[in-house]
């Protein structure tokens, strides 16, 4: 049984005339008789009642009626949906991201994308740090991952959308507190906070080669999670940490930023995506993404 045939059924039993039947479907009549006849021997029973004068359907042609027509409406849809599909308008994106350093990006994105392609799901996935969003992108994990520059890693593609920097937080009663901004080397005696060692932080490999820069290796005491933790810490004067400036609309009690003092350490937030990866709705995302955070100017 071919749709083509459902098709002919459904508008013969609905034109009650093979002639305007098959004007409607754009074909001549003998194809059209041909089909129902060949749909009625495959049935094997008989779906119209013809005469010279009318087209009557039978009790079998009444009962297959609904039917045809849900089976009709359901290709339809399904129709609908694969070229949807194709359009990028509906599919599922999976998003790794860093958390509280996407606090200014990843909202601008979800919800563009939202109100733009309401068929595609956005799934969101957090604590991704950059070297893991990377291998997981990379892997087919992930379709779009938040990352740090640069990245070096065969098939996976990049675009910046911001540029941070490094800044300090402090204790709010540590006397370095009291300055407007902290010179690095005087943090070298201090116990430092910062993310795990072992997942791929960005923000970490910077606080690690800013301070050898300045002279010291940071004395790590504690590593934390997540910013939100980490900064906890400090204001629970566990220690001091280098964070990056768009966190810095986390406020905790007895913690303060700083920014260092000299030329600023620079991060470049960027999105990953498998260049061989054939979702459209990446590709929708991608597009929207490219208008609602696009690359910054050179400074």
């Amino acid at each position: 049984m071919e749709f083509r045939h459902l098709a002919g059924f459904v508008a013969v039993a609905e034109e009650l005339h093979f002639g305007r039947a098959a004007a409607r479907l754009h074909i001549a009549q003998p194809p059209l008789s041909q089909q129902i006849r060949q749909l009625e021997h495959e049935l094997g029973v008989q779906l119209f009642e013809r005469s010279t004068r009318s087209v009557r359907l039978t009790s079998a042609g009444r009962a297959f009626l609904d039917p045809a027509r849900r089976v009709l409406a359901d290709l339809d849809v399904a129709r609908r949906a694969a070229q949807a599909g194709g359009r990028g308008e509906v599919g599922r994106v999976t998003i790794g991201f860093a958390g509280a350093s996407s606090h200014e990006t990843l909202p601008v994105l979800t919800k563009a994308v939202r109100a733009r392609h309401p068929g595609i799901e956005l799934v969101l996935r957090g604590q991704t740090y950059s070297g893991e969003a990377v291998t997981k992108v990379a892997d087919g994990d992930h379709d779009l991952g938040f990352v740090r520059l640069p990245v070096h890693r065969e098939g996976v593609r990049v675009r910046l959308i911001e540029r941070e920097f490094l800044v300090a937080a402090l204790p709010a009663e540590h006397p370095l507190a009291r300055h407007h901004e902290i010179r690095l080397p005087d943090l070298a005696a201090e116990p430092f906070i910062t993310f795990p060692g072992t997942r791929g932080s960005a923000v970490r490999d910077a606080l690690v080669h800013a301070c050898l820069a300045a002279g010291f290796r940071p004395g790590i005491v504690q590593e934390a999670p997540d910013s939100h933790t980490m900064l906890a810490l400090v204001g629970a004067g566990v220690g001091v940490t280098l964070t990056v400036s768009s966190v810095q609309h986390i406020r905790i009690p007895g913690m303060v930023y700083r920014p260092l003092a000299g030329a600023p350490n620079v991060l470049e937030l960027a999105l990953a995506w498998r260049a061989d990866n054939p979702s459209a709705a990446l590709r929708s995302v991608l597009a929207v993404a490219e208008e609602v955070l696009p690359t910054p100017e050179i400074v």
